[in-house]
C-alpha cells in the first residue's frame, strides 16, 4: 500500500523487452535506507516490484497487461517520473490509500491558472467518473490529490505550487495520458451497491431485489 505522497522523482533509463515482459530501469536519488529485492515501488503509481538494485538505480519487471493499462508505455527515456516506496507499519497516512493498482489511463484534457495554483481536468471513464466524489482522494500518476469538479466523463483537480515542483506532473501537457487510481472505498461502495455501466441503482433494481 501506498499513500500518494512522492518520495523521489527518478529518471526513466531503460523500457526494454525481457523474455516474455518487459523490464524498466530508473535511476533516483537514493534513499538514506537502500532498496531491498522483492520489495515494492510505485512508479507513476503502478506498483512494480524491484529486480535488480544498486546505489541510486533500480530495475523493475513488467507485464505486457501493465503496459497496456497504464501511460508506462508512453515514456521515453530520460522522463521523469514519480517514486513511492511501499509502507511500513507506524507510517503517517499523509494522503489516501494507494495500491498501486491503475484502474485506467485518463487525458489531461485542460490546464487552466488559478492565481497561485493550476486546475487540471481529467477526462476518464463513465465508470471512473461514478465512482469518484467532490473532496474525494484520487491518485495521478502517483500523486495523491483531491477532487474539485466533477463530470459524467471527467474531473477536475488543483495544484498547489509545492506538488508541481516536487513531482513530475510538472511534466505533463495537455493531451498527456497520465495513470489514475480512483479512490479505494469508493470502489467497494461501488461494487457493493451494484453501480456499473447499465447505470446503477434503477427504481426496477430495487423492486427486483424486493426493496419495492
Amino acid at each position: 500500500m501506498f499513500t500518494g505522497l512522492v518520495q523521489r522523482v527518478g529518471v526513466l533509463k531503460q523500457l526494454a523487452r525481457a523474455g516474455e515482459g518487459w523490464a524498466l530501469t530508473l535511476t533516483h536519488t537514493p534513499w538514506p535506507d537502500a532498496l531491498v529485492l522483492g520489495e515494492s515501488v510505485a512508479v507513476q503509481g503502478a506498483c512494480l516490484t524491484v529486480t535488480a538494485q544498486g546505489e541510486g538505480w533500480f530495475t523493475a519487471d513488467l507485464l505486457d497487461e501493465t503496459l497496456q493499462r497504464t501511460a508506462l508505455r508512453r515514456l521515453g527515456e530520460g522522463t521523469r517520473v514519480n517514486l513511492e516506496r511501499a509502507l511500513a507499519l507506524g507510517d503517517r497516512l499523509g494522503g489516501h490509500i494507494v495500491s498501486g493498482h491503475v484502474d485506467e489511463r485518463g487525458v489531461l484534457g485542460a490546464i487552466e491558472d488559478r492565481g497561485r495554483d493550476v486546475a487540471w481536468w481529467i477526462t476518464c471513464s463513465t465508470s471512473l467518473a461514478r465512482q469518484t466524489v467532490l473532496k474525494g482522494s484520487v491518485a495521478i500518476d502517483g500523486v495523491s490529490l483531491t477532487v474539485s469538479g466533477l463530470s459524467d466523463n471527467g474531473f477536475e483537480v488543483n495544484l498547489i505550487p509545492h506538488t508541481l515542483k516536487e513531482t513530475s506532473l510538472c511534466d505533463r501537457r495537455v493531451g498527456d495520458e497520465v495513470n489514475l487510481e480512483g479512490d479505494l472505498l469508493g470502489k467497494y461502495v461501488a461494487r457493493l451497491l451494484g453501480r456499473d455501466e447499465s447505470g446503477g441503482i434503477t427504481e426496477r433494481m430495487l423492486a427486483e431485489n424486493g426493496f419495492l
